[in-house]
């Protein structure tokens, strides 16, 4: 197998700040992620491998990079004869599977959009995000047709329709376009030409339509390279139990995997199951995962393998406690390294081992690359104060607009700083520490309290293994601290409700302690794992 070409950008440990102030930003005018992730591959070492791909029966099948670079040529020429071109919409209604990267690929070699969406999303979901796209064409598998077909007569721009299953006129074949000896030659695109647009829920409103250009992923590589541990090294392979249909699955483990040429594990499984996450890690020799925080938490009451090969776990979303950073040490023998971004400006806040000193509950500092300020109405906020993350634009993560949403645009970048909504305070040492979203922080007796402090507190506790805060109206204070949580199996619940309290009180403050905990069999999540805190206040 050919060596790596050195596309590192960090050749060396050092401290952060070392890290930060001497890297600078290196983005080609000219610059596609097909090619960068995919055809330069293909060049260089077309039998390298690319994807490991376990499929749901245990079968193993592996693609190179010559082959994914030619299904994608071939598929580039059939969208081509389908009318797909530049700027044009292209939705990919795929599992985390190979067909799905070749249609990314695909999709950009025609200098068009390409729209990832998530299996699961239910009949409106689909409906508004293909309809606000104003997607052109579609490619999906046998289960998603259906459904694809069912929305059609109401999608007067989708007029091309492919299938990874049995395909019937007017409905192409996958396969057929795939193996179509037809040749492309890629359009050109610039750094900021639109690359994909990925739609985000949000707190309030209709999803909105993220617009990335290609420049975004070079965006990631700082953080990727430093949360996982000085990636890439020889013999890393990387795996993530997040859907690619989500920035996360996709750009923080399986487009870094192959523009730095490391397998890529592709399974897609029905649901996460935490025995069978540790044995797909063990049987393919994992060493770098992206594993969401609520997944770890169910893999912590697992039994993992002995002899993991795991040197990094990345993870972001929600936060970490102190535990699990000791289970990671202790029990999988790596770092669970914390990640703060969100879809429109993603990896810009890393705490990484043998960086930085860690402090249990902290996202860590600006990564390299990054601006970060926290602000208020009246600007930056003094040390140990709550003030919103802000990220200096321009940044090449950075996005370039909501989709058909000018008024949300102006709202998300005013004065050349991007306003994520979340808040966080900055200690001495410039560590920053999420507290809540602008509108999960809950106001009580004159106190603005975040509910993450109070959840990691929560958590510490043996029987308790997920836990959400809200605020409640209270006529007299405003808003009470409610606590939903969930127990372990088997759990004694005979005087727990005030356990839990007393143990609020002791770790966080007595103001904060939840006046009602409430006993759960699960909480509302995302698709993406996430607590919906929004559920439970309603």
């Amino acid at each position: 197998m050919p060596e790596l070409p050195d596309r590192r950008l960090f050749k060396q440990r050092t401290d952060w700040e070392g890290l930060r102030r001497d890297f600078h930003w290196a983005v080609p005018a000219s610059l596609n992620i097909a090619d960068l992730c995919c055809d330069r591959w293909a060049v260089a070492a077309p039998d390298r491998v690319a994807i490991i791909h376990r499929d749901p029966q245990g079968g193993r099948t592996l693609w190179r990079y010559g082959q994914l670079k030619r299904a994608s040529d071939a598929l580039a020429a059939g969208l081509a004869a389908q009318g797909i071109g530049r700027g044009d919409r292209v939705a990919v209604f795929l599992p985390q599977h190979p067909a799905a990267l070749i249609t990314h690929f695909a999709v950009m070699k025609r200098a068009a959009i390409s729209l990832p969406l998530f299996t699961l999303f239910g009949h409106d979901a689909l409906a508004y995000r293909l309809r606000d796209s104003g997607a052109k064409a579609i490619i999906t598998d046998a289960e998603g047709l259906d459904r694809i077909m069912a929305l059609a007569p109401d999608l007067p721009d989708l007029t091309t329709i492919i299938t990874t299953g049995a395909a019937r006129a007017p409905v192409l074949s996958f396969q057929d376009l795939i193996a179509g000896p037809t040749p492309h030659k890629p359009l050109a695109t610039h750094a900021d030409d639109p690359a994909m647009t990925i739609y985000t829920s949000g707190t309030t409103g209709d999803p909105k339509g993220v617009l990335h250009a290609h420049r975004f992923l070079l965006g990631h590589l700082p953080c990727m390279e430093l949360a996982h541990d000085f990636f890439p090294q020889k013999g890393d392979i990387g795996w993530t139990p997040a859907d690619w249909a989500w920035i996360g699955g996709l750009m923080d483990m399986a487009m870094p995997c192959l523009y730095y040429g490391v397998p890529l594990i592709a399974h897609r499984a029905a649901k996460f199951d935490p025995e069978a996450a540790f044995r797909l890690m063990f049987e393919e020799r994992v060493t770098n995962a992206f594993i969401p925080p609520t997944a770890l938490r169910l893999m912590r009451a697992a039994p993992p393998p002995s002899d993991l090969s795991l040197r990094a776990i990345g993870s972001g979303g929600e936060a970490l406690g102190g535990d699990l950073l000791d289970w990671g040490r202790d029990v999988l023998g790596c770092a669970i390294n914390e990640f703060y971004g969100q879809t429109e400006a993603n990896l810009v806040i890393a705490a990484c081992d043998g960086v930085m000193v860690r402090k249990p509950g902290a996202m860590g500092l600006p990564v390299p690359g990054h601006e970060i300020s926290l602000r208020d109405a009246n600007g930056p906020v003094g040390t140990g104060q709550i003030g919103e993350i802000c990220i200096r634009a321009p940044d090449p993560v950075m996005f370039l607009r909501y989709w058909n949403k000018p008024e949300a645009t102006a709202r998300k970048r005013i004065d050349g700083w991007l306003h994520t909504g979340d808040l966080a305070s900055r200690d001495a040492q410039g560590q920053i520490t999420f507290h809540a979203r602008d509108d999960d922080v809950i106001t009580s007796a004159g106190y603005r309290i975040g509910p993450v402090e109070i959840e990691q507190a929560l958590l510490t506790h043996p029987d308790v293994v997920m836990a959400a805060v809200v605020g409640q109206p209270d006529p007299i204070r405003t808003e009470i601290v409610v606590a939903h949580v969930v127990l372990r199996e088997g759990a004694d619940v005979s005087g727990l409700e005030v356990t839990l309290q007393a143990l609020v009180r002791d770790k966080v403050s007595a103001h904060c302690v939840p006046r009602k905990i409430i006993r759960a069999t699960s909480l509302p999540m995302t698709a993406t794992g996430k607590i919906m805190r929004r559920a439970l206040r309603g």
